[in-house]
């Protein structure tokens, strides 16, 4: 996939002409979804520049970007545990030697691109393309500045491959930037920022008017419920919790996501009809809409993708977490936990029991609301724009 953007009549001008690439990679909606964050914005207020977005995997060999992501979501979905597995060992080790020497290999082709597009900066929401354009300024065949966008609650050594040769690491929390300290990245090179996400949660909705469409009523707490969508993981035990949820109070409402999983649907409609909570519990298929649901909603209950994560942040929600794929997620839930603005269903917890005691308790919703408002912002993109395009622009 490739989009390229010249101009923008409704743009604010700013800045002075540069040649832009944002790269990204289909392992998992959130890097496409960060790049896309960067670039509505650079449309947007940068209008002078000339901008485009990449997939770096299809580019440079879409066989292996092919088979690479249907074999990534199919270890999520049916294996997770071995994805698990190949996430630790890619840090360390043989694997990890592996992945940046195939990186190395596929940077040739990409070096094509960049001869060809001559880029100011380039972007990238992806280790991959991180370390294929860290080594082709290594070798001295690109002369851009390179800014990495990590896109999860917890570093992986990947994301560092070449970090020498790359000017900025944009991470989402203060650890992640100790962490990176500590491999010698200087720490003028690292900004806390947050991931990117989209303008649209900065923007106000009708609270009223969002409840009617779907057939809700105002004065009850609203529940945004994800159930995992294509990756369906944990599947009787997802269908476990909604129907707990259900149960557990009937002074809450809620709308269930069941995404690109039409089974899922199913029997998402199959509880709700047994529990004949028709009036109070909605189900969507794949919706557009999460800014909106997120502003009347109290509660996110949700796996820990860092999209979806960053996006409650911003919306200052709670989560409970559920189903996190081994490796970043369950990084990513630790992270919320330790935080206090999630909670972790894990295997043998009494679910009911949790739910219960969250709703009778509306002062341990509110603390946690209050941590998720201290940690998040909606102002990631617009900052980590700011610092890329003022900084570089000063330097031209």
């Amino acid at each position: 996939m490739m989009i390229c953007a010249k101009e923008h009549s409704l743009c604010t001008q700013k800045g002075i002409f540069m040649n832009i690439l944002i790269f990204y990679a289909s392992y998992g909606g959130g890097h496409l979804n960060a790049a896309k964050s960067i670039y509505e914005y650079i449309l947007k207020h940068y209008e002078k520049n000339h901008l485009e977005l990449i997939d770096c995997m299809k580019y440079v060999n879409k066989t292996v970007e092919k088979v690479t992501t249907a074999a990534y979501r199919e270890a999520a979905k049916k294996a997770p545990w071995v994805w698990g597995r190949i996430y630790n060992d890619s840090q360390k080790g043989p694997l990890a030697h592996l992945s940046s020497r195939s990186n190395k290999i596929m940077a040739i082709k990409l070096w094509q691109l960049l001869r060809e597009k001559k880029p100011d900066l380039i972007i990238s929401t992806h280790p991959f393309s991180s370390q294929m354009c860290s080594y082709l300024r290594r070798k001295g065949k690109i002369t851009a500045k390179i800014a990495t966008i990590m896109t999860d609650f917890a570093p992986h050594d990947q994301w560092l491959i070449g970090s020498d040769f790359t000017d900025y690491f944009f991470v989402a929390n203060d650890k992640m930037k100790d962490y990176l300290i500590t491999t010698n990245i200087p720490s003028d090179k690292v900004f806390v920022t947050g991931i990117p996400l989209s303008n649209r949660f900065l923007q106000s909705y009708n609270r009223k008017k969002i409840l009617d469409s779907y057939g809700l009523v105002d004065g009850k707490k609203n529940v945004l419920f994800f159930g995992g969508g294509e990756f369906g993981l944990g599947k009787s035990k997802t269908f476990h919790i909604f129907e707990s949820l259900i149960q557990a109070s009937q002074d809450m409402q809620m709308i269930a996501i069941a995404g690109k999983n039409p089974k899922m649907k199913v029997r998402f409609d199959e509880i709700v009809e047994k529990k004949k909570a028709e009036k109070r519990v909605k189900v969507l298929s794949f919706t557009k809409q999460v800014p909106e649901l997120m502003s009347i909603s109290d509660l996110v209950v949700t796996k820990p993708g860092g999209m979806t994560t960053t996006e409650s942040l911003a919306s200052g929600l709670p989560m409970i977490i559920i189903n996190p794929i081994p490796g970043q997620e369950e990084e990513n839930a630790e992270f919320l936990e330790n935080k206090g603005v999630g909670i972790w269903l894990k295997k043998n917890d009494d679910v009911l029991k949790i739910f219960n005691d969250l709703f009778s308790n509306p002062s341990q919703l509110n603390e946690m609301r209050k941590n998720s408002l201290l940690i998040g912002h909606p102002y990631y993109t617009k900052d980590i724009c700011e610092i890329l395009l003022s900084e570089s622009n000063d330097s031209k």
